[in-house]
């Protein structure tokens, strides 16, 4: 499934703006990444804005492959906008009906409702856009012993399916499979 928008997008919803990563976002990220829950979840390394700025390139390559389309999300209206987060929608390697969804919620916004706000965006954008390329599913998978991410998933319309086998070093914790599924499919 070709994951590759026509241009680049920005959605806006319930006060959250969510656009790609830029350049100049780079400084903030490596900010950010200070947080240790953050790093602990997060599967990026980025330990300053070196690193940050790759992460942020990667990003940008994959929205021109259409592998990952990573959006950075804002609070609207906040003094000092700085990203509250990131949500990304992620093809898979073979020809798929599915994709999967990943998100990140800085220190700062934590427990405010951004996560589920964004990736129910997200969700709801990746289903009207890609409809026509055959997605009918959305993925979204998280540690076991995250549950802040299993309210986020469950406050996104994604309904825990199942428990995957931890595959060490990546995933050394069994994990949980949230589904979604487009409207038409359900």
């Amino acid at each position: 499934m070709d994951l590759t928008p026509a241009a680049p997008v920005r959605l806006t919803t319930g006060g959250l703006t969510l656009r790609p990563w830029t350049p100049e976002d780079a400084a903030v990220l490596a900010e950010l990444y200070r947080d240790e829950a953050l790093r602990r979840w997060a599967s990026a390394p980025v330990h300053d804005e070196t690193d940050a700025a790759r992460w942020v390139a990667e990003q940008r390559r994959g929205w021109e492959t259409g592998e990952r389309l990573a959006f950075a999300v804002e609070e609207t209206g906040s003094p000092g906008t700085r990203p509250a987060g990131n949500v990304v929608l992620k093809s898979r390697a073979t020809p798929s009906s599915s994709a999967e969804v990943g998100y990140w919620t800085a220190a700062h916004a934590r427990g405010r409702g951004v996560a589920p706000r964004a990736v129910t965006a997200l969700a709801d954008w990746a289903f009207a856009t890609f409809a026509r390329e055959g997605l009918l599913r959305l993925e979204l998978l998280h540690q076991v012993d995250n549950a802040p991410s299993c309210r986020v998933a469950e406050k996104s319309g994604f309904a825990l399916s199942g428990v995957l086998p931890a595959a060490p070093p990546a995933f050394p914790l069994d994990g949980h499979r949230h589904i979604r599924q487009t409207p038409t499919a359900a």
